[in-house]
């Protein structure tokens, strides 16, 4: 079978580099590295803008089992889920139960999304967000994944300053929280609605109210899930939180270098990107497990393009070049998605996704991947080979 495509720029022949990084393992040992993972839409179901979420729920858990399989923790209803656009409350508690009891069911690790968004849009008083909050925290705590508190659309609308979420934060983990959690600072590359998230537009200034608000409750916080996409702001923090407490990367655009660490200390993973890389990051981790940090950096330098163009502006769109990548890998059957959002991104972009993806070695059946994309890009009105 050809593995020749004609994408919207020329023909591309892919090489088949991705049926080298395929064979599962344990988890990491010397890094915690979880893959933030999307959901399958049904494609038969009524999966338009607007209407509630119907996931395919056999393909969406066994997208969850690949990454368990690779050693990864699985981060669940999270933005790359599409939390907080067409995810809706309802089907993310039902999709943090399946998957923790999955999780239980293979062995793997799984931390899940805590956030306010089953409350309406618009206006809510701090008390209610603290409400809205605990509600779901004791579901992710029921369901038994650890907790990793999102940042809320609603509390950087209401709060006046450092302050309230100094005060609101406190309470949860004072009196809500049953084992410690992840702290998520989403920033507004992903979500313009969070700008001045931790009372300040300064990020320096917001960072103080963040280390203040750990360093008053030893052993409340694991870490903290940082997604700035700023290297040095996210070493600098790093350097500033309490022993013990680890930061996650959330940097989609630096994360080899943040993983790998310095004298001081690393970051470990809480990343999207790594769903899309899943089989050579964890070769790579491996590699630095055993210190082999030249063919860590040797495995992950290729995957950085594709990274980097999968979260280019708008990266809040990036979902819809991790869903089309799953269809190309055959871990899915289509390239629908919740709420209609495939059309978020244009045919020359997924083209070039599909040249960098296959040199990042991230497509394990390059025939499967040719026949794909050749039949995506007809529909598109480019004639194929």
């Amino acid at each position: 079978m050809s593995v020749v495509v004609a994408l919207p720029d020329g023909r591309y022949a892919l090489s088949g580099a991705g049926a080298e990084h395929v064979t599962p393992g344990p988890p990491f040992t010397s890094r915690v590295a979880y893959a933030a993972a999307h959901v399958v839409a049904d494609p038969l179901a009524d999966n338009v803008p607007g209407a509630a979420a119907a996931p395919d729920w056999d393909a969406t858990l066994a997208f969850r089992t690949h990454l368990w399989s690779h050693g990864f923790g699985v981060a669940e209803a999270m933005d790359t889920a599409q939390r907080g656009a067409a995810l809706d409350y309802p089907c993310a508690r039902e999709l943090i139960r399946r998957s923790a009891d999955r999780a239980r069911a293979v062995g793997g690790a799984i931390c899940a999304g805590v956030a306010t968004d089953h409350l309406p849009p618009g206006p809510a008083t701090l008390p209610a967000i603290r409400a809205a909050y605990a509600r779901q925290l004791s579901d992710v705590q029921e369901a038994g994944a650890v907790p990793v508190v999102m940042c809320s659309r609603h509390l950087a609308a209401a709060a006046r300053g450092a302050d309230d979420y100094l005060s609101l934060y406190g309470r949860l983990l004072d009196e809500e929280a049953d084992t410690p959690v992840v702290l998520h600072w989403l920033g507004p590359a992903f979500d313009p609605q969070l700008a001045g998230y931790w009372g300040s537009e300064d990020p320096q200034r917001a960072a103080d109210a963040l280390v203040a608000l750990i360093a008053a409750r030893p052993g409340r916080v694991d870490g903290v899930k940082l997604s700035l996409l700023d290297r040095g702001f996210e070493v600098a923090l790093r350097r500033r939180l309490p022993d013990g407490v680890r930061l996650y990367t959330g940097d989609d655009l630096n994360y080899p270098d943040l993983i790998r660490g310095d004298d001081h200390g690393h970051s470990d993973a809480l990343l999207g990107v790594l769903a899309a890389i899943a089989p050579p990051a964890a070769a790579a981790l491996r590699a630095l497990d055993t210190g082999d940090t030249g063919r860590y950096a040797r495995i992950l330098s290729p995957t950085v393009a594709l990274a980097r163009h999968l979260f280019r502006a708008p990266t809040w769109h990036y979902k819809t070049g991790i869903v089309f990548w799953a269809w190309l890998a055959g871990h899915q059957s289509h390239c629908t998605m919740l709420g209609g959002a495939r059309s978020a991104r244009s045919p020359r972009h997924l083209g070039t996704l599909l040249r960098l993806a296959d040199a990042a070695g991230t497509l394990p059946d390059a025939e499967l991947a040719a026949h794909r994309a050749r039949a995506f890009f007809t529909t598109v009105g480019v004639d194929q080979p």
